[in-house]
């Protein structure tokens, strides 16, 4: 099997569209994360739903997690908003300064081939390509799905 096959047709933003409209997408598709395409469709970069939330959250939140006891839901709604209200999805990458290479395999990929890129770069979505074209989008959990043997009735149960 190859990344061709297992290619997802997902949603795929522009560096332009609304930060607020690409999570509003991750959240809606629960996406693990969002292809970014220039306007000819050739992918630039992957933006995870980890930093989407890296860019909402406060800085002091995130350093002391104890600190969020003191908002409600209400005003968590509020901050999350209020961050990418006006934003724009480049306003989410990394800056220019950061080395950040893409997250994309050929169509030709094996599935192996696949998982060591998505290990190596940590990131939960892969970019599937041809002919310089995003072909559609492979997932770190559709990607495990077809790694791991069928379920033999011997699953974990949660408590």
């Amino acid at each position: 099997m190859r990344a061709r096959d297992l290619a997802q047709d997902l949603p795929v933003v522009g560096p332009d569209d609304s930060a607020l409209t690409a999570a509003r997408l991750i959240a809606q598709r629960r996406l693990p994360g969002i292809a970014v395409v220039d306007a000819d469709k050739r992918p630039v970069a992957v933006l995870p739903a980890s930093q989407v939330l890296r860019f909402v959250v406060p800085d002091y939140v995130q350093d002391d997690p104890a600190l969020a006891r003191v908002v409600d839901e209400a005003g968590a709604e509020r901050l999350c908003l209020e961050g990418l209200s006006g934003e724009r999805v480049r306003d989410l990458l990394p800056s220019a300064h950061h080395k950040v290479v893409l997250a994309a395999v050929d169509g030709g990929a094996t599935v192996l081939g696949c998982a060591a890129v998505m290990a190596r770069l940590r990131s939960p979505v892969l970019v599937v390509v041809e002919k310089g074209r995003v072909l559609g989008l492979l997932t770190a959990s559709h990607l495990l799905e077809v790694l791991l043997p069928a379920d033999d009735g011997q699953a974990a149960t949660t408590k």
